[in-house]
Order: C-alpha cells, then sequence, then structure tokens
C-alpha cells in the first residue's frame, strides 16, 4: 500500500538513478523535486547553505552519499531536524565487505540507520548505464575496455530497476529497517559483457584483462588523482573476491517482478544511439 502523495527531495536528481526516479515518482502522483548542482533545486555538498533550502517542505529524502564521510551525518541530521520523516540511501553492494572503497557510503549507512526515523537501504551492483552513460562508455567508444576484473561475473542492475525499488521505499509504509542488496537477474563477464555491446551496435570492441598495477598506472595517466585510483582498485579486489557476483533478489522482493536484463539493457541502449 502506497502512502498519500508527499514532497520527495531527490538528491543526484540529475544522476543516473535520480533523473528516472523524479518522473517515476511524479507518474505516480507524488511531488518529487531533482537536487542537484544543476538541477531544479540548488544542492551542493560543499555549500551547506544549499541544504536547508532544498529540504525545506520535503517529507522524504533519497539520499546519495556524499563523498566526504564528514558530510553525512550532519546533513541526516539537518534533515529530520527540516521535518523528514523517511529516508532511502542508495549504497553499495558488498560494501560491509569492502567498505574502503566508499567511507562515504559507509557513514552514510550508520547516519539513516540512527537517524530515529523510517529508512532503508539499497545496495546496488554495478550499473548496466556505466557502459553507456559515463565511466566505460568512452573506452567503448574507443574500442577498448580495460580492466583488472578476470573471470569473476557481474549481475549489472539497470538503473531503472533502482528507481523503481527507490519510488517503492519512498512511498510504502512497509519497508522500514529493510536493507535490499538488487541486481540484475543473471551474473555475465565483463568480456561476455563488451561481447553483447559489440554485437547489437556492430562495432569492434574488445575487453583487454589488466593487473591491478596496470591498471592503477592507466588511471593516473588519464589524469584519475590518485585517490580515485585507489579506491577503484578496491572495489576491483572486492569484485574479484566474488562478494558481488551471485544475483540477489531485492529488486524481485520490493517489486514482485524480475530485474531487467542486460541483452534487453544493451539492445535499448544501442537503438537510443548510447554509443553512436
Amino acid at each position: 500500500m502506497t502512502t498519500d502523495a508527499q514532497s520527495i527531495l531527490v538528491m543526484a536528481g540529475t544522476g543516473k538513478t535520480g533523473r528516472r526516479l523524479v518522473p517515476t515518482l511524479r507518474v505516480a502522483g507524488q511531488h518529487a523535486r531533482a537536487a542537484s548542482r544543476s538541477g531544479e533545486v540548488r544542492f551542493d555538498w560543499s555549500r551547506r547553505d544549499t541544504w536547508e533550502p532544498a529540504l525545506a517542505g520535503a517529507s522524504a529524502v533519497y539520499l546519495l552519499a556524499p563523498e566526504d564521510p564528514t558530510l553525512a551525518a550532519d546533513f541526516v541530521t539537518r534533515a529530520v531536524d527540516s521535518g523528514v520523516r523517511r529516508i532511502v540511501a542508495l549504497s553499495g553492494r558488498g560494501i560491509d565487505q569492502v567498505g574502503d572503497f566508499s567511507p562515504g557510503m559507509v557513514a552514510a549507512e550508520t547516519a539513516v540507520r540512527t537517524s530515529g526515523v523510517q529508512w532503508s537501504i539499497i545496495r546496488a551492483n554495478n550499473f548496466s548505464q556505466n557502459f553507456s552513460e559515463d565511466l566505460w562508455r568512452q573506452p567503448l567508444l574507443d574500442g577498448r575496455l580495460a580492466l583488472p576484473i578476470g573471470d569473476t561475473p557481474e549481475p549489472f542492475v539497470d538503473a531503472q530497476d533502482i528507481a523503481d525499488v527507490a519510488a517503492t521505499l519512498l512511498t510504502s509504509p512497509d519497508h522500514h529497517e529493510q536493507v535490499y542488496d538488487v541486481s540484475g537477474p543473471r551474473a555475465l563477464t565483463f568480456a561476455t559483457a563488451v561481447a553483447t555491446i559489440a554485437r547489437v551496435t556492430g562495432r569492434s570492441i574488445r575487453y583487454v584483462e589488466l593487473t591491478p598495477e596496470e591498471y592503477h598506472a592507466e588511471l593516473l595517466a588519464e589524469g584519475y588523482p590518485e585517490e580515485t585510483a585507489s579506491a577503484l582498485n578496491l572495489l576491483f579486489d572486492g569484485m574479484r573476491a566474488g562478494h558481488l557476483a551471485e544475483p540477489a533478489d531485492g529488486v524481485r522482493r520490493v517489486l514482485g517482478r524480475d530485474p531487467l536484463d542486460f541483452d534487453s539493457y544493451a539492445a535499448r541502449a544501442a537503438a537510443a544511439g548510447a554509443w553512436s
């Protein structure tokens, strides 16, 4: 059962999940506002003077953790003080096993758990849209995606599934104090994912396996800061250990349907010109 319409602040409202969540909520009759540095609601983690105006009137918040772990607790406290009564946080699957990858996510989970209001946490696998909207899109367009993952598979999750799960958690009273791991329906290797995209696009794209040291060096050569390069290597350490390899049942538990498959995602993204 869904609650009456409420005012929901969607953090990173122009990001991969946020820009899907806002229209999903609005179609369901909710008053959703997209918050970001370039969104309809001005919000900047580094500008605390933007926090309270963004939170004004909000009864629920979709929270994407800031990179700085010192900010999450202060923001959640301010949100609760402003009248927010439900928080849904997007986090990373396996964060309890590879938490050093994102101390911001760990801090955000702790903050919402101790907030004193209704909360839910979504722990997601790598997004399918990482191949088409940022991160790995340019390497695919260049014809080469090189990563240190080996044959460990990944059940990539579609960003629309995350948006649909988040919409339900934000508007239903039945998910308080619940943590949902969400993934796609099947695990496939990065090499298979790249081959799938090559097939649906007709492009020549190859997957190249790197050692962690080679990957770190390539990231630095591409201009990534040392901190980011080290954090990404920590993520792949956890992935190689198999922490994210098994498909999760969070989408089915929340929505009562199977998650979207990678092949369907790739075909839709190609048809929309993602790799043109």
